[in-house]
């Protein structure tokens, strides 16, 4: 029997003229579960939501032709922090700034509800939002006599990284991004040179990938792999060595917060008793070690449907959607990152004991300070411009050049400077 919203949709949207909305998002687990969920809101709206799942790598690619040509192939896009105002900018994303007084804006973490707006306005809702976190095995570092601080330098993770790897065992020191792409090995990679104190760009929009914090940097990154990472790092991304990780491979990781639920759960972890938290690990500065990213929903301007999509953002990013999640799934598994009121929630604090660390994290991740040198930019793993996402690209083949040993380090900054330097050519020319 149809009650309540469900009845109204009905009487709406008789089945011959149902809406329907196509969705495109990506292959991460927080998504993957909103797609199962999604048809209670299916249900109560009689919207029928037609699905594109994609890696990261793809997704973007295919976002960013898209809505760059006005095609209309989806309604929902789901974008993170990067594209957000800069699609914006451009007049290519709806505003959301009108999800009604319930949708509890000010429950947005500011930074998280800030880096996805533009002049003011929110143009995406964050669905789940990240910093950057060391896992690690506590079994491992107990064994060998080893503790982990609650803050970590990179040299310590060096000399962990040799105590315990062990490949014998199929055990490895350390995981980290090896697959190219700027939001992929990129993005990593980024906080390690803020960190070790460099910077992707001076007030000028200079590219500085030949300076020498870019050379210890990237030199650290290629050696701490190679001695003591997983073979075939360079093909391995997020999922893969979140995989790596839960299978009992790896003796260290350093990447998403947002990985953390999914180590716990003791149907698809095999750490889920020993898994450790620490801070993301420091080198000479602790300006842009962890990064600050939401993955977001949207509205390309160019969808007709834009009243029906924002229905269906406002559910899934909403308190009530985080609720029901907590309800059918459990509280480890409510999307992290982006509401105050979660952190505020007893239920998810036992559950997720790793919850304070994230808060932290999120809370101090500046991305208006990414480095101790001045910028010009905004963005930690990320410089918020539009050329970069070809500068990032270009950047990340040639890192994973040198990590596959196909050119020295030097060599490889050397050809990634030349090419941001070209991507910069019409930007100096303004």
């Amino acid at each position: 029997m149809l009650v309540g919203a469900a009845l109204v949709a009905w009487i709406l949207y008789p089945s011959a003229h149902r809406p329907e909305l196509t969705v495109a998002t990506v292959n991460n687990a927080d998504m993957i579960l909103m797609q199962q969920l999604s048809r209670e809101f299916e249900r109560q709206s009689g919207v029928k939501l037609n699905w594109v799942v994609l890696g990261e790598n793809v997704l973007r690619q295919r976002l960013t032709v898209d809505i760059a040509t006005g095609s209309n192939t989806f309604d929902v896009i789901t974008i993170g922090s990067f594209e957000a105002p800069l699609w914006a900018e451009r007049g290519w994303l709806v505003p959301l700034d009108d999800l009604g007084a319930d949708y509890g804006y000010e429950d947005i973490f500011d930074g998280v509800r800030q880096g996805l707006s533009y002049q003011g306005k929110m143009y995406a809702a964050p669905f789940y939002a990240e910093s950057t976190i060391t896992y690690y095995r506590k079994d491992l570092f107990q064994k060998a006599g080893l503790e982990m601080p609650f803050q970590p330098r990179y040299e310590q993770i060096r000399q962990f990284a040799q105590q315990l790897h062990d490949p014998a065992h199929d055990v490895y020191g350390i995981c980290l991004r090896g697959e190219p792409g700027w939001g992929q090995n990129i993005g990593y990679v980024s906080t390690l040179v803020h960190t070790f104190g460099g910077r992707w760009m001076d007030l000028d929009w200079n590219p500085q990938l030949t300076s020498p914090p870019w050379i210890e940097a990237v030199h650290f990154y290629v050696d701490l792999l190679k001695n003591y990472g997983p073979p075939g790092a360079i093909t391995d991304g997020y999922n893969e060595n979140r995989a790596l990780f839960a299978n009992g491979n790896c003796a260290m990781w350093v990447d998403a917060t947002s990985a953390a639920s999914y180590f716990l759960d003791p149907s698809q972890s095999r750490v889920a008793t020993t898994t450790g938290f620490a801070k993301a690990p420091i080198a000479k500065v602790p300006n842009g070690a962890a990064w600050l990213w939401s993955w977001a929903l949207a509205i390309p301007t160019s969808s007709p449907r834009g009243a029906v999509a924002k229905q269906f953002i406002k559910w899934a990013t909403s308190r009530s959607y985080i609720a029901l999640v907590g309800k059918r799934f459990g509280w480890l598994w409510v999307p992290p990152g982006s509401r105050k009121s979660t952190y505020d929630n007893p239920e998810y604090i036992r559950a997720a004991p790793f919850a304070p660390l994230v808060r932290e994290a999120i809370l101090n991740a500046d991305y208006t300070k990414p480095s101790a040198l001045p910028v010009p930019y905004v963005g930690i793993q990320y410089v918020g411009i539009p050329e970069f996402q070809a500068i990032g690209t270009e950047v990340g083949q040639e890192i994973s050049a040198a990590l596959a040993g196909r050119a020295t380090v030097e060599q490889a900054l050397a050809l990634a400077q030349a090419e941001a330097e070209r991507a910069m050519q019409g930007r100096h020319q303004k």
